[in-house]
């Protein structure tokens, strides 16, 4: 199979040989944990420009620091990937949360899913317009309903009786103005060029559970109620123990037609 696109996945997948036994001469050992993060197929370096690299390097060193921080002190691989991409969803230079691109009518739509390897538990949500951290959204939607996807007003509503931070879809907006905040999204979008990036986190915890989690604000300029892979249990994301962990990014609707 053959994409004329560029695709990117992150993913923890179990095998005989393990990284230990390939580097090393002493017994092969499992690992305690692992993580795997990404910020986004979306751009090449060249077009990035050097201050935007080191911003996406930084905001990638730091969520991966949290990752390996939480890991370290035991912590789950569900709760891991909710901390790690809300960093992401927080920094406004990638495509998801603050930094999430814009519709062709100037709003952000933003879409995300979660699940959990150990019992296959999922949850997701799409269209969402004022959530600050659309990724705990869908872990609400997986742990406090009957669901596994909620989209829309629907979704933004759900998030109203959630303890989750709502902000003023303004908040989505004012980075763009910020000194030093103008993103590689928002420089896409002034290029008229398509903007693919996606963040995502899959983890290995020390209890053998896997979990996976993707977040992204989707195309720049894409048709309002666009909804591509992220949020799509199967397509963008997926976790299973003893299998794989799983999260794209790319083209959307690539990953949902292959």
């Amino acid at each position: 199979m053959k994409f004329n696109v560029t695709l990117l996945v992150a993913a923890i997948v179990f095998a005989q040989l393990d990284a230990h036994s390939i580097h090393s001469e002493e017994p092969a050992m499992k690992p305690t944990w692992a993580i795997v993060i990404h910020g986004g197929a979306g751009s090449s370096p060249t077009q990035l420009g050097e201050e935007s690299s080191q911003k996406r390097t930084a905001g990638l060193q730091h969520a991966l620091q949290t990752g390996r921080d939480l890991l370290a002190d035991g912590g789950t691989a569900m709760d891991t990937v909710e901390a790690v991409i809300r960093t992401l969803e927080d920094n406004p230079v990638f495509n998801a949360g603050r930094g999430s691109v814009l519709t062709n009518d100037g709003r952000v739509e933003m879409d995300a899913s979660v699940m959990d390897g150990k019992t296959l538990g999922c949850g997701a949500v799409a269209g969402v317009t004022k959530t600050k951290n659309p990724i705990s959204l869908a872990r609400r939607v997986m742990t406090n309903t009957k669901h596994v996807l909620l989209v829309g007003p629907g979704a933004d509503e759900f998030a109203e009786t959630q303890q989750v931070p709502l902000v003023d879809p303004e908040y989505f907006l004012s980075q763009r103005h910020e000194d030093g905040a103008a993103n590689i999204a928002s420089a896409n979008q002034e290029e008229d060029e398509p903007h693919f990036g996606t963040v995502g986190c899959v983890v290995l915890d020390s209890q053998g559970n896997l979990a996976a989690g993707t977040s992204t604000g989707g195309t720049a300029k894409k048709l309002p109620g666009r909804v591509g892979d992220s949020p799509i249990v199967g397509a963008g994301t997926y976790a299973a123990n003893g299998l794989c962990a799983v999260s794209g990014t790319g083209v959307g609707e690539e990953y949902i037609r292959n």
